[in-house]
C-alpha cells in the first residue's frame, strides 16, 4: 500500500539523487538511477548504477550495506530515485533481491515510464508486506530521466542543440578572422555537454570547413566511453584525412547518407543511442528545429557582431512558427551567456498540418 511521504524523505532522496547523477551519461540505453539505505536515521548503504548489464543502483546499495551494516539491513528503507525493475533482463529483478535483503520500506522519486512496467513494482512488493512511498522528489527524480523517458516511450532518442553564437545570431566570423565566436571558457562548458552524450551529430559541412575533433577532453566521467561522432551526409564529399576518420577513435564514427532528420533519429535510436548532442552546423540545426526534435537547448552567446557575412545559427527553410523554450536557466561564463531550457513544441495549424 502507498503511503503519504515523511518528511524526512525528501533529504534522503536528494542523497539518492546525488548518487545517481554519478551515472549520467555512463548507462545508456538504461536510465541513470540511485539508491540508498537508512536505518534508524543512518545511511547503511548507497550506490548508483554504473553501467548497462552491471548491477542497478538498488543492489550497489543493498550489496554495500551487507559489506559495511549487514546487521542493520534487515528492516531498513531503501530510497531509489527510480521505480525498482521488477522483471528479468541483464540482470535480475530488483524486487527480489529487495524482498531477499530484508527491506521494509521503499520509496521512491518517478514511475517507470515503460508503460509495460509502470506500477508493477509497487504490486510486487506491497504483496510481499513492504510499504511503499511513490513520488518523493518526483519533478528531480523525472528530470533525471528525461533522456531514457523519451527514448523508452517514443523510439526516438533525445535531441541537445548545441550552439555558440554572436549578439546577432551568427555563428561563423567575416572571412580573415579566427573562427571562435565564443570564449574560450564557454568553449569549455560546451564540451564538457559531451559526457552526457551516446553520439555527437554534425553536418558533412562541419568536417569539411572545420575539422574538428569531437572528442571527450577534459571533465568526463573516468569510464565515458567517447561518444560516436555521427555525420549527416549527401555526397559523402569529405577528406579522407580528417580526424573523425583518422584518430584512435575512428572505429566510432558514423556516416549517415540520405537520410532525412527525422529517420537519421529513428536509425540511432534502432543502435541504442539515447542522447544525441547536435554540435552542427546551421543546416543540421534547421533539420532539427523544422522537424520538431529538439528537446533541448544549450545556447551561448558572446558579445560581438558579425553581420551579414557570418552565417545564421538556424540555417535551411524557414520555420513554420517561432519555438518557444520553457525551463529558462542563465549562466554568465565571464562575458559570455549560456541559455538553457527546453522547447515548447506547439501542434501545427490546420494549414500545416
Amino acid at each position: 500500500m502507498a503511503v503519504t511521504p515523511q518528511e524526512p524523505d525528501t533529504r534522503w532522496m536528494h542523497l539518492a539523487l546525488d548518487q545517481a547523477k554519478r551515472g549520467v551519461g555512463l548507462t545508456s540505453p538504461n536510465p541513470p538511477v540511485g539508491a540508498v539505505i537508512v536505518n534508524h536515521g543512518k545511511a547503511i548503504g548507497q550506490g548508483y548504477h554504473h553501467k548497462a548489464g552491471g548491477p542497478h543502483a538498488e543492489i550497489e546499495a543493498i550489496r554495500d550495506a551487507q559489506t559495511y551494516n549487514p546487521k542493520l539491513l534487515p528492516g531498513s528503507t531503501l530510497f531509489v530515485t527510480l521505480e525498482p525493475c521488477c522483471t528479468q533482463g541483464r540482470t535480475g529483478p530488483c524486487t527480489e533481491a529487495i524482498k531477499a535483503a530484508g527491506i521494509k520500506r521503499v520509496v521512491w522519486g518517478a514511475m517507470d515510464p515503460n508503460p509495460r512496467h509502470a506500477g508493477r513494482a509497487q504490486e510486487i512488493l506491497s504483496l510481499a508486506g513492504i510499504t511503499v512511498t511513490t513520488g518523493v522528489l518526483q519533478d528531480e527524480c523525472r528530470e533525471m530521466i528525461r533522456p531514457f523517458s523519451k527514448w523508452v516511450t517514443t523510439g526516438l532518442p533525445y535531441v541537445i542543440a548545441k550552439v555558440g553564437q554572436s549578439l546577432d545570431g551568427r555563428i561563423t566570423r567575416p572571412a580573415g578572422e579566427g573562427p571562435w565566436i565564443t570564449s574560450e571558457s564557454a568553449r569549455a562548458h560546451g564540451r564538457r555537454l559531451r559526457a552526457r552524450a551516446d553520439a555527437i551529430l554534425v553536418g558533412a559541412g562541419t568536417i569539411r570547413v572545420d575539422n574538428p575533433q569531437l572528442t571527450i577532453r577534459e571533465g568526463a566521467p573516468g569510464l565515458k566511453e567517447q561518444p560516436y561522432r555521427v555525420i549527416l551526409s549527401r555526397s559523402c564529399d569529405m577528406p579522407e584525412s580528417s580526424h573523425v576518420f583518422t584518430d584512435e577513435h575512428k572505429h566510432r564514427t558514423w556516416v549517415l547518407r540520405d537520410l532525412s532528420f527525422t529517420d537519421a533519429l529513428k536509425e540511432l535510436a534502432q543502435r541504442g543511442i539515447v542522447t544525441v548532442l547536435i554540435e552542427g552546423g546551421a543546416d543540421v540545426l534547421g533539420q532539427a528545429f523544422a522537424a520538431q526534435a529538439v528537446d533541448e537547448i544549450v545556447w551561448y552567446v558572446a558579445p560581438r557582431i558579425c553581420g551579414s557575412s557570418g552565417l545564421p545559427a538556424i540555417g535551411g527553410l524557414p520555420l513554420d512558427q517561432s519555438v518557444q523554450i520553457d525551463d529558462v536557466k542563465i549562466l554568465p561564463l565571464g562575458d559570455n551567456v549560456c541559455i538553457t531550457g527546453h522547447p515548447v513544441w506547439l501542434k501545427p495549424t490546420p494549414a500545416q498540418s
